[in-house]
């Protein structure tokens, strides 16, 4: 019994940690596409969604239901969401109050987002 809860505790943590180095990746990817503005929030949109998609898969896989599928979800896609997303928008905000474009923004918010984590 007391292997199987390390067992959980250590499924638990890579599927934390895969979450939230497949939003790290898209923040890389964006970057790496050089994105601005509208296109670049869309683009982190839909990775983010495609994480969430990564969550339901790796709940089907583990064969979760009910409130053990609620609970796993949860946290998974809480995962994918991290804390450095708020530093991000404020920044993101930041950039448009001084009407920065372009590789200027990116800059910017480059900048920003490490100064602030």
């Amino acid at each position: 019994m007391k292997q199987a809860l390390h067992l959980c505790a250590l499924a638990a943590g890579l599927v934390a940690f895969s979450a939230h180095a497949a939003d790290a990746t898209c923040e890389a990817q964006a970057a790496d596409k050089k994105l601005a503005g509208a296109a670049r929030t869309s683009f982190l949109k839909k990775c983010e969604a495609d994480s969430a998609k990564s969550c339901d898969a790796q709940a089907a896989d583990k064969k979760l239901a009910g409130a053990a599928k609620t609970s796993f979800l949860k946290k998974c896609n809480a995962d994918a969401q991290p804390a450095a997303k708020s530093a991000q928008d404020k920044c993101d905000a930041q950039a448009a109050d001084k009407k920065l474009a372009g590789a200027a923004r990116n800059s910017f918010v480059k900048k920003c987002v490490a100064d602030a984590g």
